[in-house]
């Protein structure tokens, strides 16, 4: 399993929150998603078929782009 912990700018709110874990859940392989709206940061644990690319662009699709490393 990976895991990986980043920060996306654009959280804002509570529904900014729900949206990254709703979305970014439904992927393939992707096994938990947990965000904070008061530290911005996110932290996503996957197997495959789920890759940190396919995750990372799903986040840019929503307007959630993680924060650049």
């Amino acid at each position: 399993m990976e895991r990986k912990t980043f920060q996306v700018p654009a959280i804002g709110c509570d529904g900014c929150v729900n949206t990254i874990k709703t979305e970014v859940s439904q992927l393939p392989g992707v096994k938990q998603v947990d965000a904070d709206v008061d530290t911005k940061m996110v932290t996503v644990e996957w197997d495959a078929p789920a890759s940190w690319g396919g995750i990372e662009g799903k986040l840019v699709e929503i307007d959630y782009a993680p924060a650049p490393v």
